[in-house]
């Protein structure tokens, strides 16, 4: 059996205005490993789609990221971090939708 851990995990998936401008991809790729480096998060995943062949799985997103915080507040401190902020205030303007999922163990 694994060992279940305790945590707040924040995933959010991102959908870029213009998906195949390289410079957007890159843009926001580089912003969200920036923002992965914030001290709150315990361990943090950015990717893009897995090449993974199931009808159940939504290929449509450019990124996604997977924090992982100890507590709540944690999670909710990372929300007013002025390293997020900033990430918004500069990435905003390359994506044309944001799904958030929180999930707490």
């Amino acid at each position: 059996m694994a060992n279940l851990k305790k945590g707040f995990v924040h995933t959010v998936f991102f959908w870029l205005k213009d998906k195949n401008n390289d410079a957007d991809h890159k843009s926001l790729h580089e912003g969200l490993l920036e923002l992965s480096k914030i001290d709150l998060i315990q361990t943090a995943y950015v990717g893009t789609p897995a090449n993974t062949n199931r009808a159940v799985i939504d290929y449509s997103y450019q990124f996604s990221i997977t924090f992982i915080f100890d507590t709540p507040q944690q999670q909710a401190d990372y929300q007013t971090h002025p390293d997020h902020l900033a990430f918004v205030a500069n990435c905003s303007h390359l994506w044309e939708r944001v799904q958030v999922y929180d999930a707490e163990s």
